[in-house]
């Protein structure tokens, strides 16, 4: 099981020092990957009664993943970069191809592509897109992508994309780029069904928001035999769980950790919540994290 970590974008806000320290001593720790989450507009909820739930907001940092990606890349060695999750649907798919495939090229090929469908409709609305379309231009996004990364030369003609005798240049250096689908949300961590069954027919891999002591095996099983059903080989479809390092006793983080490898988890991510909001506080998070699950091994 490989153990990375999440990006603290809101918490380290704008100050560029620590965003280098906090991912600089990730790698140097020896973790597997930093995950970045996405959002190109933060809306002021008391204008937007109609949004059930806001998980940001405009007052929430949120630096731009491909741009940030990229700076990342240039001292960084060995890290994987993963989004978690692009919100690909309020995005034009072929500018993604192209910026995915940049930060593939100049970090070597260590680029893998989360991709979501969001939950904002104030967001889709900014950028021009249909937010109720968004799972099915998704799939066919998904499609065009891959075309782009592997072809040097692509005719397209879908729904939401026409290509004619195009591409994009330089390809990247993974072809294609491992796609990953992000499920559910914080209030609702099960997505639809048709959501999980769109992971077994196209995904290479899947972020799992359950836990262990929740659900997660039983729906990993569920998206295993979706895959299956779609002609698939499930072993080959790679799942990332999560495991928040909260300020109390850390002995339970390495149980979860264990309990997620026992489940067949391929990724595990770590956050942070509770504590000062330092980047110190981060980095001794994940070294007392490694020291305690380097001694369980």
């Amino acid at each position: 099981m490989r153990i990375g970590v999440a990006f603290p974008t809101v918490e380290i806000g704008h100050d560029l020092g620590a965003v280098r320290s906090f991912v600089q001593a990730a790698e140097d720790l020896g973790y597997d990957h930093i995950r970045i989450l996405d959002h190109v507009l933060g809306a002021d909820p008391q204008h937007h009664p109609e949004v059930d739930y806001f998980a940001y907001t405009h007052e929430s940092v949120t630096h731009e993943p491909f741009t940030l990606m990229a700076y990342l890349a240039a001292f960084t060695q060995r890290v994987d970069l993963m989004t978690g999750i692009i919100i690909l649907p309020q995005r034009q798919t072929a500018l993604v191809a192209q910026q995915a495939a940049e930060v593939d090229v100049l970090s070597g090929g260590r680029l893998k592509l989360g991709i979501g469908i969001g939950w904002n409709p104030v967001e889709y609305e900014a950028l021009g897109e249909d937010f109720h379309v968004r799972g099915r231009k998704s799939e066919e996004q998904i499609e065009v992508l891959r075309a782009l990364w592997t072809q040097e030369v692509v005719s397209y003609k879908g729904q939401w994309n026409t290509i004619t005798h195009a591409g994009i240049n330089p390809l990247p250096v993974q072809r294609p780029i491992p796609i990953w689908i992000g499920t559910g949300r914080s209030i609702q961590p099960v997505a639809p069904d048709h959501a999980l069954r769109r992971i077994g027919r196209l995904a290479d891999g899947w972020f799992n928001r359950l836990s262990p002591s929740t659900g997660a095996a039983q729906l990993a099983a569920r998206i295993n035999t979706y895959t299956q059903e779609a002609g698939r080989e499930p072993a080959r479809l790679e799942m990332g769980g999560s495991l928040t390092l909260q300020a109390t006793d850390p002995e339970p983080w390495i149980m979860e950790a264990k309990a997620w490898k026992e489940i067949g988890a391929s990724h595990l991510t770590l956050g942070f919540r509770d504590g000062p909001a330092s980047v110190d506080y981060y980095i001794d998070s994940l070294k007392q994290f490694k020291d305690l699950y380097q001694k369980e091994a």
